[in-house]
This record gives structure tokens, C-alpha cells and sequence, in this order.
């Protein structure tokens, strides 16, 4: 009777260190299946142009944060001839750890052709 208790007591334990390994497995698979830096780049282009029905022309800053990732871009509001004078925007978006839109706002409007005196890397 104490080999079957043994027995018992050895699958058990043989059993609960599978289900820890096999939760361990889990939590690696979803953060290997996170985005990387590139792919977070081009599903926050594609996700604002869904949601403002406008363009991404370029990313000028990019940031992981505790939260996921901040961007600002770059896009093209409204176009005139000549293109210098076509109307810009600057919009923050940020995005959870996998890459999924959370929120954006417009911070500003330029002529393309006009500098600004912000410093660059959107600060």
C-alpha cells in the first residue's frame, strides 16, 4: 500500500510540474508572438488610416512605454498645388504591447513647405 501511495504521490507531483512547464510554455508563445518594433510601425499606420480615413507619410518619433508604444505621424491633410503649401498634421497615437490602436489625437497642423521651431523626434 505504501509503493501505491508513493505511486500516486510522484504522479501528482510529475503532473503539477507539467502544468507549471506548460503555463511557462503559454507565457512565452504570447510574448514571442508580440510585435516587434516594425510590425508595431505599420499596423499603427494602417489602424490610423482605417480610423481618419487619411494616409500616414512618415513616423518621426516612436517609443516603447510601460503602456505599449508612442508614435507621432506624419500625414497629409489636405493637398494643394503647389505641394508646399498642402496641409500637414501631426498625430500621437498610442498602441497596447501588441500593437492594437488604444488612442490618437491630432497635436498640430503646418504647411508642408513651413519649418517650425519644435526641436525634432516630436518634442
Amino acid at each position: 500500500m505504501a509503493n501505491a501511495r508513493n505511486t500516486e504521490d510522484s504522479k501528482g507531483s510529475q503532473e503539477a510540474q507539467d502544468s507549471r512547464e506548460s503555463r511557462k510554455s503559454a507565457e512565452n508563445t504570447r510574448a514571442n508572438k508580440r510585435p516587434g518594433p516594425m510590425e508595431v510601425l505599420r499596423q499603427a499606420r494602417g489602424q490610423l488610416a482605417e480610423l481618419t480615413g487619411m494616409e500616414a507619410e512618415s513616423v518621426s518619433s516612436f517609443t516603447q512605454t510601460e503602456e505599449g508604444w508612442a508614435l507621432e505621424v506624419e500625414v497629409l491633410e489636405l493637398e494643394r498645388v503647389p505641394d508646399t503649401m498642402s496641409l500637414m498634421a501631426s498625430y500621437q497615437v498610442e498602441l497596447d504591447p501588441d500593437g492594437q490602436l488604444t488612442g490618437y489625437r491630432r497635436v498640430r497642423r503646418y504647411e508642408r513647405g513651413r519649418a517650425d521651431g519644435r526641436r525634432s523626434g516630436g518634442q
